[in-house]
């Protein structure tokens, strides 16, 4: 897909078509970095995603209702 620079206020940008963006409805934070002449934008996840599970199963608790 190409696309071009555009003027966004003193910046330039590009604009991602809705149809990529729809998968990332969920992220709104993204890293990116410049590796190789490429732009690559990396979702930043919430960092406490699947905490709760891990720290289930790393005491064995299967409810914590029972304590």
């Amino acid at each position: 897909m190409q696309v071009s620079l555009i003027d966004i206020g003193t910046s330039r940008g590009i604009r991602i078509p809705a149809a990529i963006l729809k998968d990332f409805n969920d992220f709104d934070t993204f890293d990116l970095k410049v590796e190789d002449n490429r732009i690559i934008l990396d979702v930043i996840k919430n960092l406490r995603d699947g905490w709760a599970n891990k720290f289930d199963d790393a005491l064995d608790i299967e409810d914590w209702d029972e304590l």
